[in-house]
């Protein structure tokens, strides 16, 4: 696991919450409903021009994440990091299950529950404004927990892994999308580079396929399948730079505060980190028995 450069300053809850309340109009600006990446198959990544639709690479995220998590009509699932509720919505509309999403921002609470009434999934979906790290429910409450990009900002992921088991019921799953640092990231050079987008992207820490692997099993859950899609995701970054500078959006963060001008800087650091194989992007689906 890489942690957040001891030079620099200590990632604070409060700068996440903040981040996510100010940025969320950039967000949906730049990028659409979903705050995550795109998946593109292995031939259109390789593409000079992707023939797939960034939104419809996202939806693909989405639904190919649920169809390894096997989500049915009726699951009652748990999206930790909702964000503007994108995937609570699409999972909702298009599968027929229940969703509880969680998110650290205010903003995106408002958000994520406005849209859910607009699609028509109201009756389907909950949000809160809720530290996933504080977060409190009854023992198997759900059958899936659900995180796309979110643990990346989470402060004791073994912990929250430990908490999170304890939710699912019997035979539930557990279904993550993450930002992950390679298993020798921490090599000269590639330290560096993690480090440096654990700073820019507010994020304590990130870990390894590996620690991820090992914070599941120690949780008592089965790790059923694992997914390196880095190559199929690192588009995104390419495109969602060109439209922060098309739209000249770094010049309009600086006036509103000057870590969100850093965040949109740094789109660039992310994929270069990618290339240089010092960053994966993963998903995992574990099972409890």
């Amino acid at each position: 696991m890489i942690e957040t450069p001891s030079t620099a300053p200590p990632t604070e809850k409060g700068a996440i919450r903040s981040h996510y309340d100010l940025a969320t109009p950039f967000y949906r600006l730049v990028w659409g409903p979903h705050i995550h990446h795109g998946l593109w198959s292995a031939e259109d990544a390789a593409r000079a021009v992707p023939q797939m639709p960034p939104r419809v690479a996202q939806e693909q995220l989405t639904d190919t994440l649920a169809a390894l998590a096997g989500i049915g009509r009726g699951d009652r699932v748990l999206d930790v990091g909702c964000g503007m509720g994108g995937s609570s919505i699409r999972l909702a509309k298009r599968l027929g299950c229940r969703v509880t999403g969680i998110t650290l921002s205010g903003v995106q609470r408002r958000w994520a529950a406005a849209a859910a009434q607009l699609q028509g999934v109201g009756s389907l979906t909950s949000f809160s404004r809720t530290d996933a790290e504080a977060a409190e429910f009854p023992p198997a409450s759900f059958d899936v927990v659900w995180s796309i990009e979110c643990t990346e900002h989470l402060f004791d992921k073994a912990a929250f892994f430990r908490r999170a088991a304890g939710w699912l019921k019997p035979g539930g799953r557990m279904a993550i999308c993450a930002w992950l640092a390679a298993e020798d990231a921490d090599r000269a050079g590639q330290r560096e580079q993690v480090e440096a987008v654990c700073d820019a992207f507010l994020c304590p820490s990130l870990g390894s396929f590996a620690d991820y692997r090992g914070w599941m099993s120690d949780a008592g859950l089965e790790v059923v399948h694992t997914e390196d899609w880095t190559r199929r995701v690192a588009r995104t970054w390419e495109l969602c730079d060109a439209r922060v500078r098309r739209l000249r959006l770094p010049g309009l963060a600086r006036v509103i505060d000057r870590r969100q001008a850093a965040f949109l800087d740094h789109f660039t650091t992310l994929l270069a980190a990618y290339r240089s194989d010092a960053m994966q992007y993963g998903c995992l689906v574990a099972r409890r028995p």
